[in-house]
């Protein structure tokens, strides 16, 4: 790196703990940076492959972990960046490193002498006096080549790494469709629409106009604009084309179609599973999981999916009797859901989600999520505003230990705009490294609506949950304390990484951090305990179709990476078989469409795993109910034994560290109890 003059990715950073300059780096920077550091570690895994010592865990595993540092730098600001900031620059220079990427990471897993060196390490294992930790680093290596095709044949490999270089311009190219749909579409709200909106919603509108330089006020297809607006506007019309919009992202006759990819990616990823040996790509992503087999996955959705579904079938019914009570002649659909059903809640709870969100102001909530992280584990969270910055909107702080230590550097970006993809995540500049002693550097994206100048930023009760549930993948981050970064923060079994996440959610709903953090925006006045009373009562309102959209999503997913024949598929029409197998409710889609469903098609996290929220919340519920039990929300003990599964990353696998965490293994009947859901299993 040191031939990049004047680049800020040729110095090392040594200010603010080592955080980027983001201040410094512009777009041209990036692609020097990438071709010199992917040089740089190409030579590193060539002298540690060609090394002609005997193999030992030092000269090759410790050697592995400290290569390609300059590589992640530069990988870990781009990532974020395109995903929170991006432009067409920057959509350009993706599309063009992606297959690079891809192909530099194929070298080295496919690297014939480097997998030998692991290989022999692993069947000699009992004879080099490894620590659990180092035990566990092989183990995970050793099985991360195999399933990256390692101990294919020579020709196989090629074909191997062929494979993931289209895969990873395939991914790009989808998440750039959806990004482009999404930002394409708007709606313009005449003034006689306002009247009729909460004035936070109106306010979001006139931002999100102002934001694209128009007049007046816009419904976009961020998910907190459309949702609230079809919640809350009377006006059927409106409300079609906004939920017809939102569902349709991918999926209309322009540039940016996702069909014909969402094909291409199913085939590649039959042939890279069944070159591995796997049946299907589903049979792949869960061996080695806590589920183990595509049908314990389906099994467990099943289970959730009967009952789930009798329970929207009553929602559906309340909805159409309060239609037919207003003289409505028509039966209800997709875009009447939310907005009846938001009638239903008001007269049966007497909420109103305008009302809720005066006691729920970001600032605050923020304030309740780190004070639950605090009383938790013994961390305070200080904001530093000279900390370099992609965003105006984006804010920083130390975590400090109880002894006062900087732990980690933790990013909020919580509005959404353009260049800013869909939905909320945690990601990172940099992964806590016990070998280096660097600390983490985590960052929490969601996509509120960011509200006029001077006016506060009020969120929803599901808005401040998905709050909570980014800052336990967070926490996860923060937290982690093990010896090498390939086992620190979330790098664990896809199905136990949202436990983490769903888990601290619990938190939200409790009355001892509602009634101190829930206060008016203008008065500071708590939420009266009547109407708390009442928001905690209507938490499992609307269970079914909340459940049933996720499960839609779920089984679509499985069933596309079970199929065997995935070129000659009709995603419109593949989608409408698999739903309509389970009797599904017309009126609720998928949460995610095939053609914006950016978990399964723009990488490969949740690709056959997007069913893992649901697995992770059979563990949340159950791991909650330990707190219940000691009668006491932040009892240190159980904290104690939950902090040793925030902070030990990957160093085991995730039962054992469930089972060391609960005492025992996972219980459903508490993630049905409190989903509402268990008297329909019962019955």
């Amino acid at each position: 790196m040191a031939a990049l003059e004047g680049n800020p990715f040729a110095a090392e950073w040594t200010a603010n703990f080592g955080a980027p300059p983001l201040d410094q780096i512009r777009e041209e920077h990036f692609m020097p940076a990438f071709e010199a550091a992917m040089a740089d570690h190409a030579a590193e895994i060539d002298a540690i492959a060609t090394n002609p010592e005997a193999p030992t865990f030092e000269n090759t595993m410790l050697a592995m972990e400290l290569a390609g540092r300059d590589l992640s730098r530069v990988a870990a600001v781009f990532g974020n960046l395109t995903s929170s900031a991006s432009n067409d620059e920057l959509r350009a220079i993706q599309r063009e490193v992606s297959p690079m990427l891809a192909r530099h990471s194929a070298s080295i897993t496919l690297n014939a002498d480097l997998f030998a060196r692991i290989d022999t390490l692993q069947q000699n294992r009992a004879e080099l006096g490894l620590t659990d930790q180092q035990a566990r680093l092989l183990d995970v290596t050793h099985d991360n080549f195999v399933r990256a095709g390692a101990q294919l044949s020579e020709e196989q490999r090629e074909r191997y790494a062929e494979i993931r270089t289209e895969l990873s311009s395939l991914y790009t190219q989808f998440s750039q469709n959806e990004l482009g749909d999404r930002e394409s579409w708007y709606m313009e709200l005449p003034e006689s629409a306002l009247e009729d909106l909460p004035a936070s919603m109106v306010s979001a509108a006139r931002a999100a106009a102002r934001a694209r330089d128009m007049d007046g006020a816009i419904i976009t297809l961020d998910r907190s604009s459309v949702e609230p607006f079809l919640e809350t506007s009377p006006d059927r019309e409106l409300r079609e084309r906004a939920w017809r919009g939102f569902y349709n992202r991918g999926n209309n006759d322009n540039e940016f179609n996702n069909n014909q990819l969402i094909r291409d990616i199913l085939v590649l990823r039959q042939e890279q599973a069944q070159m591995l040996g796997f049946d299907s790509w589903a049979h792949y992503r869960t061996a080695g999981t806590m589920a183990e087999t595509p049908e314990a996955a389906i099994d467990l959705m099943e289970q959730v999916w009967w009952p789930a579904r009798q329970r929207a079938l009553e929602e559906l019914a309340d909805i159409q009797a309060m239609i037919d009570a207003e003289g409505g002649d028509y039966e209800a659909e997709g875009w009447d859901w939310r907005y009846y059903t938001q009638r239903v809640r008001e007269e049966r709870y007497d909420i109103d989600p305008s009302e809720v969100a005066q006691y729920l102001e970001l600032d605050r909530m923020i304030d309740a999520m780190f004070y639950t992280a605090g009383r938790l584990f013994n961390i305070s969270f200080h904001e530093r505003n000279d900390i370099p910055v992609y965003h105006p909107d984006v804010r920083v702080w130390e975590v400090h230990n109880a002894g006062g230590e900087v732990i980690a550097l933790f990013y909020g970006d919580y509005f959404a705009r353009q260049g800013k993809r869909s939905g909320a995540w945690m990601s990172s500049f940099r992964a806590q490294n016990g070998i280096t002693g660097e600390i983490p550097l985590i960052l929490n994206n969601c996509n509120y609506n960011k509200p006029e100048d001077g006016e506060p930023a009020l969120i929803s009760f599901t808005d401040a949950t998905t709050l909570f549930h980014e800052l336990g993948h967070g926490l996860h981050g923060i937290l982690s304390n093990t010896e090498y970064p390939s086992l620190a923060g979330t790098s664990v079994d896809r199905d136990f990484v949202e436990f983490h996440a769903q888990l601290l959610e619990h938190w939200l709903a409790q009355p001892e951090i509602l009634e101190t953090y829930a206060t008016h925006y203008e008065t500071g006045e708590p939420m009266p305990v009547e109407l708390l009373e009442r928001v905690l009562e209507a938490q499992t309102f609307n269970a079914g179709f909340e459940n049933v959209e996720f499960l839609n999503s779920g089984f679509v997913d499985m069933a596309f990476h079970l199929e065997e024949n995935p070129s000659e598929i009709d995603v419109e029409a593949f989608e409408a078989e698999v739903l309509e197998s389970r009797e599904n409710l017309r009126q609720i889609p998928m949460r995610h469409r095939s053609t914006h469903f950016l978990h399964s098609f723009s990488g490969e996290g949740y690709a056959a795993g997007y069913y893992s929220y649901l697995w992770a919340g059979v563990l949340d519920n159950d791991g909650f109910a330990a707190f219940e039990e000691a009668g006491d929300i932040f009892d240190p003990e159980t904290a104690q034994r939950l902090y040793e599964v925030f902070s030990g990353g990957n160093t085991r696998p995730a039962m054992d560290m469930y089972t060391g965490f609960r005492g025992r293994e996972p219980s459903v009947e508490p993630l049905l109890r409190n989903r509402g859901l268990l008297t329909e299993v019962e019955g």
